[in-house]
């Protein structure tokens, strides 16, 4: 049986860890993203996510060079995205030690190069961030531009469309759950996993660990948290605990 993943989230603004709630990054967690991976090393987390959210393509560089000093302490796989828009830049981040690249606005505006970098850098090394919201006539659709801009088109339509374009993870993210304390979007999660092949992550939401129980048994092959992995009292390592607890089949503390 494929183990369950605990995956922690950092999403990072003008270099610095913020919180986020509904896609406003406005509160600073850590001025530093390297404290916050010595954290994760010791709370059992299985792989880490990192998010470039900042508003300029300016940032492109500080962020690689945020990739480089997190993956040489980062012990699990790491995964980096926001503002990847050419291969240049996707193999500049794959060469300071990511893992994979995390994709979300080229899918939109460039899917022919979505597919170039699936087919030069392998299928499980691309990573679709898709984003769902509301629309004004009561459906969601998804969006891309840090949620800024409507696709057209409905959350399986997308993920559909993502996989097809070849890449081979899917990490599933609300702007309505992100940051509100309520859960994942189960109903749009269970939609998605059950309309492709692909692992999808699930993402955004987060407040109790029952609340990753449920993102598993909505189909998610890994659950994600960002806010409440940065405090000490709500660590990873009793998240991943209470998912044993729970009859999880997930990777065991050593």
């Amino acid at each position: 049986m494929l183990k369950k993943r605990l995956v922690a989230v950092l999403i990072l603004r003008d270099g610095r860890v913020v919180q986020s709630v509904r896609f406003k990054h406005t509160n600073v967690i850590h001025y530093d993203p390297v404290h916050a991976v010595e954290c994760f090393n010791k709370w059992a987390v299985d792989e880490i996510v990192m998010l470039n959210v900042s508003p300029s393509a300016g940032s492109r560089q500080g962020f690689l060079e945020a990739v480089g000093r997190i993956s040489g302490e980062c012990f699990v796989p790491l995964s980096a995205g926001g503002w990847i828009t050419d291969m240049d830049y996707a193999r500049a981040l794959l060469g300071n030690g990511a893992d994979k690249l995390v994709l979300n606005t080229l899918l939109a505006d460039a899917p022919d190069r979505v597919t170039a970098l699936s087919r030069r850098f392998g299928r499980q090394c691309i990573v679709a961030s898709m984003d769902v919201k509301r629309d004004g006539a009561g459906g969601i659709q998804a969006v891309v531009d840090r949620g800024q801009r409507a696709t057209g088109q409905d959350p399986v339509s997308w993920a559909r469309r993502a996989e097809a374009l070849g890449v081979g993870e899917i990490f599933l993210n609300s702007v309505h759950h992100d940051g509100a304390r309520k859960g994942y979007d189960l109903d749009t999660l269970r939609g998605v996993c059950q309309a492709v092949s692909i692992p999808v992550i699930a993402f955004g939401g987060v407040f109790t660990w029952d609340h990753l129980v449920d993102g598993l048994n909505a189909g998610a092959d890994a659950v994600a948290v960002a806010n409440q992995f940065h405090y000490t009292e709500h660590s990873s390592r009793k998240a991943k605990r209470y998912l044993v607890q729970s009859g999880v089949a997930v990777r065991r503390e050593e």
